[in-house]
């Protein structure tokens, strides 16, 4: 593998940079200080707000291009690359359909905050930890007029994939409609996903997709996954995933990021 070339890495978190603990590892954080020096820069691109990927990685949250909502906004330092937002009519004509949906969780995503609704507690405590900063009001309809929102995070206590994509599958001709994980199913605009704000970024900094490596696991990290030549799939990925990537590592538990991180570094000392 030839990675003398490499110029951006860009990361999933939850199931790819992250471990079982969903906490990301002492040694990535010693591997970025090297890859700073070989002149390497880092994105994380997530599902989460973002300010929970800033969470995550606060000791180099400064040094680093962070991709949240799925591609909704992008940002490095407090300079905003790029933000996509959804159309506030089309919010307010499914709202009333996913409150249908059983079991659902509903999320709209802020730049900054989220709002929910639900005053559950266990859901509360559950959505923190992707949506550290957000608001519970009465109507979620009085938000969407006021507040410009990204996406729809819809959470299902089994499965997203198996309950809540069937019942919503009719509106992708209006939404984008992605299986973000296991519980997630996130409905944005029609153009709006990671690989769209990699792009972007790709071109700001005059990187090339074969200057790129790209880690994913889920459905919402396809689009991602064709910006670059060396397109990596964990082995913990959804089948999918495993059948888009060129190249396959081992499970976010085995530290897979971390393998091919110190391949990269040996290639490019």
């Amino acid at each position: 593998m030839d990675f003398s070339k490499v110029k951006l890495i860009v990361s999933d978190m939850d199931g790819t940079l992250l471990n079982e603990h969903e906490e990301p590892s002492d040694l990535f954080f010693t591997q970025f200080e090297t890859l700073q020096k070989l002149g390497i820069h880092f994105i994380a691109a997530s599902g989460r707000q973002h300010n929970s990927i800033a969470h995550k990685l606060h000791p180099i949250k400064d040094k680093i291009t962070i991709i949240g909502e799925n591609g909704g906004v992008a940002k490095r330092q407090d300079q905003l690359l790029h933000l996509q937002v959804m159309d506030p009519k089309n919010i307010l004509k499914i709202i009333p359909t996913l409150r249908e949906l059983k079991g659902v969780f509903i999320i709209l995503c802020g730049e900054e905050t989220a709002y929910v609704e639900s005053k559950d507690p266990k859901l509360i405590e559950m959505f923190q930890e992707y949506y550290g900063t957000h608001e519970i009001v009465e109507d979620l309809t009085t938000v969407v007029n006021t507040v410009p929102i990204l996406k729809i995070a819809l959470y299902h206590p089994t499965s997203s994939e198996e309950f809540l994509y069937p019942e919503l599958s009719s509106f992708e001709n209006e939404y984008l409609i992605k299986i973000s994980g296991k519980n997630w199913l996130d409905l944005s605009s029609p153009n709006s996903n990671k690989g769209t704000a990699l792009k972007l970024v790709q071109e700001k900094m005059n990187i090339t997709p074969e200057e790129t490596v790209v880690f994913g696991d889920y459905l919402n990290d396809l689009e991602m996954l064709d910006c670059a030549y060396f397109s990596y799939a964990m082995g913990n990925a959804h089948p999918d995933v495993i059948e888009k990537a060129r190249f396959v590592t081992d499970s976010h538990k085995e530290l897979g990021v971390e393998k091919v991180i110190a391949q990269i570094i040996e290639a490019k000392a």
